[in-house]
């Protein structure tokens, strides 16, 4: 099961982070970006390729550090088709590196358009009987608020494909309480019910360390409400958001981990991407700096949670 493969990363590395593509020209170091417009102009097509190049070197600079990375998808649609070109060639480059790769799509709708989105994103796409791989990632993230008739789509794609979802649930975001906190008729939160809609529509995908296939995003920067959705969903893995620029730090995000040290991995972009910058070290150095700033989070979240151990 896709879920499997990512704890088996994060075990195998003792890391339990992803790493956040989400590039921006402005992060983007002024020789990379001069190279590409000097090939293609300042176009749309030289800003992907410098997206392109950028995230090459972060991969290279990483894949033995940190187990995943999530594109998140707005940042290459905003580049038009070069973008979306450069979000698949990061994709295959990442695995090609043998990283776990979450694209962070917040895809969210029914029937026939679900199915093309779990199909373009995780499955496979028919032109003429012939199956071909549009994207590929092992992993995509979801709005589950339209309820099953959006998420059975995607389960079945995973179950024939292994591959994962995470299901927005208490998202890190300032304003997510004025829906997410709301009680319904029941008394329970919204993020409390979507929670358990995620353990449900789990269980159709089990994994072979106590983990399903169907996964919630649950933030950082809510650090009560991690430990109170790590209590009541044991069998749904975390996708946390919000470390680092968004405020979270790793006492925020320990209670997201079991006993363990398994049930989570957390992202950082900006920290990451930016770690050059903030380092103020020679943009010929991005790649390094942003290792750097990987194995600082790696050791200050796993100093805080203890050795990552796969259960029999």
């Amino acid at each position: 099961m896709s879920m499997d493969k990512l704890i088996q990363k994060i075990a195998a590395l003792q890391n339990p982070t992803v790493a956040g593509l989400d590039p921006k020209l402005s992060y983007i170091p002024a020789h990379i970006r001069a190279q590409s417009y000097e090939k293609y102009g300042k176009t749309l097509e030289g800003a992907a390729d410098a997206l392109l190049t950028f995230n090459r070197g972060l991969i290279d600079a990483l894949w033995d550090v940190t187990p995943a990375v999530k594109p998140q998808a707005a940042y290459y649609e905003l580049y038009g088709w070069p973008g979306v070109r450069a979000l698949a060639e990061t994709i295959a480059y990442a695995k090609s590196r043998g990283m776990y790769v979450i694209t962070d799509g917040k895809r969210n709708d029914i029937g026939a358009t679900m199915e093309a989105y779990a199909a373009a994103h995780l499955g496979v796409t028919d032109v003429e009987g012939e199956t071909l791989e549009a994207f590929g990632a092992d992993a995509l993230t979801v709005n589950g608020y339209l309820g099953t008739d959006g998420i059975a789509p995607l389960v079945q794609v995973c179950a024939a494909r292994d591959k994962g979802i995470f299901v927005l649930a208490k998202t890190s975001n300032p304003s997510s309480g004025e829906l997410q906190d709301q009680a319904l008729a029941s008394g329970e939160t919204v993020y409390r019910a979507m929670g358990q809609r995620c353990e449900e529509w789990g269980r159709a995908l089990p994994g072979q360390y106590g983990y399903s296939g169907v996964g919630a995003v649950v933030g950082a920067t809510y650090p009560a409400q991690l430990a109170e959705l790590r209590r009541a969903l044991p069998h749904t893995f975390f996708l946390v958001p919000g470390y680092g620029a968004q405020g979270g730090g790793a006492e925020d995000v320990a209670p997201a981990f079991d006993e363990n040290g398994l049930g989570a991995v957390v992202n950082s972009s900006r920290g990451i991407l930016c770690a050059w910058q903030k380092e103020n070290c020679p943009g010929e150095e991005y790649a390094q700096a942003a290792r750097r700033e990987a194995i600082r989070m790696r050791d200050e979240i796993t100093a805080r949670i203890g050795k990552i151990v796969l259960p029999d």
